[in-house]
């Protein structure tokens, strides 16, 4: 795109990109006041409004994602409409000095040698490069697990043209376009935009995105399972528990399980919902399992947690001041699941944070089997079971299978016509060609008595009635 049609691109265009101001919600604004960082929340109802108003002389961030609360952290999310990476390229030697346009040519570059697809939008942020994804639509906070995923895969991707590690968080704020960047004097702008089909700005469906990043990473996972193979044989000659050290796992390693911790968190806050609150005794019980379940799930880190923390605790109950003491074990093992410490006993290894059974939540919150079925994953085998039994019916009637209720009514038809054909005189093999059957079921329906296929069907035996739910023969 040509830039004096790039120049048009104002702070609210760039916005409308991936904000809506016709839905429910909040974004907000981090703004340098004098080297006080000063952050402020609106509705997306007013974002026209606050933008216009904003001093485009001053340093300027605004939040990528929209949340529930004027509040950006990650616990109040609502929906992301895109993916995006931080470039500091003038930390990179070898693009330190080039000019604007040179930076997004690189960057496009480098996207295509990794197999990335290209940037919708590039952004100058004043001395480095804002590339931005754009979705179709947008993902609710349910699906944050695949996207953080997608994150740090882009992040390992265009590390080496500078991609900022600690600026992939749902909760991330990037600079303003049309502001000024103090440390460079350089306006935030527009340098690249990639037009799809209609000439707007190309947007990716979030589930071909996520496939076409994720796979040409695993790869690694057999490496893994060799790694993991090489660790079983060396704790064979172990102590039977102690902390093992390691590095960072691969994004995609324990993919499942980080979704299932976000899960289990929005069980949690489902669970407090269905029971309109949380008593004063338990505040405290549900704040550990949410934080502990959050950091899980990878969604946020021990730098963050306390930040996090609080804002769980106003959803908690607004006037509840918790004392971060009681957070201080939970500290300690976010910081060790972070360096990649396992923990390993009776030959496994686990995360040194808490990754309980589903009874143990059950017993610890006396969570009942109606609540549980308003739940996603904190359930019992029995309605685990329960479920399976009924994608399976579904599943089955998806392929064309009737209910026993249809298919009894349809024998009892087909041997009614045969017993009738019968009685007109025709032979077993006349029958069978008349009905498109064969003469052996012919001979079944002539000989079977009629099927009972009333669901329940009321007799009595001389004494008292007795009710009869499976299907018989009359």
């Amino acid at each position: 795109m040509a830039s004096s049609q790039l120049a048009l691109f104002s702070s609210q265009d760039e916005a409308d990109l991936y904000h809506d101001s016709n839905r429910s919600g909040v974004f907000s604004l981090l703004v340098d006041v004098r080297g006080d960082k000063r952050q402020s929340s609106h509705r997306l109802t007013d974002m026209a409004t606050v933008l216009s108003l904003v001093d485009k002389t001053r340093d300027t961030w605004m939040s990528q994602a929209e949340f529930i609360r004027p509040n950006r952290r990650v616990v109040n999310l609502s929906r992301l409409g895109l993916l995006f990476t931080d470039l500091d390229t003038y930390r990179v030697p070898a693009l330190a000095g080039r000019s604007p346009d040179q930076l997004a040519a690189s960057v496009l570059y480098f996207c295509a040698e990794e197999g990335v697809p290209p940037p919708s939008v590039l952004i100058y942020s004043g001395r480095g490069i804002q590339a931005k994804w754009l979705l179709e639509g947008t993902i609710p906070r349910q699906a944050l697990p695949r996207w953080n995923a997608c994150q740090r895969y882009l992040v390992d991707r265009l590390a080496h043209v500078g991609a900022d590690p600690m600026a992939k968080d749902a909760s991330r704020v990037l600079r303003t376009v049309e502001t000024v960047n103090s440390k460079s004097g350089e306006v935030c702008r527009v340098v690249h935009v990639q037009n799809g089909h209609d000439g707007q700005p190309i947007r990716y469906n979030f589930e071909y995105l996520a496939e076409s990043l994720l796979p040409t990473a695993r790869w690694t996972i057999e490496q893994q399972r060799q790694e993991q193979q090489k660790q079983a044989q060396q704790r064979a000659t172990r102590k039977p528990f102690l902390l093992v050290p390691g590095g960072k796992a691969d994004h995609l390693r324990g993919f499942s399980g980080r979704q299932l911790a976000w899960d289990r968190l929005e069980d949690l806050r489902k669970l407090a919902e269905l029971r309109g609150g949380v008593g004063e005794g338990s505040r405290m019980q549900h704040l550990f399992w949410r934080l502990n379940f959050l950091l899980l799930s990878g969604a946020t880190n021990s730098k963050q947690m306390y930040h996090e923390g609080a804002a769980l605790a106003r959803e908690l109950d607004p006037q509840w001041n918790s004392r971060s003491k009681e957070l201080m074990t939970l500290f300690s093992k976010a910081k060790a699941y972070e360096a990649g410490e396992k923990v390993s006993f009776g030959g496994k290894d686990y995360s040194p944070l808490y990754t309980p059974k589903n009874d143990t939540l059950i017993n610890l919150f006396r969570i009942t089997a109606d609540e549980q079925k308003q739940l996603k994953t904190i359930v019992s085998q029995a309605e685990a079971a329960e479920r399976h039994r009924k994608r399976e019916e579904d599943r089955r009637r998806a392929a064309g299978a009737v209910d026993r209720q249809t298919y009894l009514e349809a024998a009892n038809a087909k041997q009614a016509q045969a017993q009738a054909l019968s009685r007109e005189g025709l032979s077993v093999r006349a029958i069978a060609k008349q009905m498109g059957v064969s003469a052996m079921t012919v001979s079944r329906y002539l000989k079977a008595p009629q099927i009972e296929c009333n669901n329940s069907v009321r007799i009595t035996n001389g004494e008292a009635p007795v009710l009869l739910t499976a299907a018989r023969s009359r």
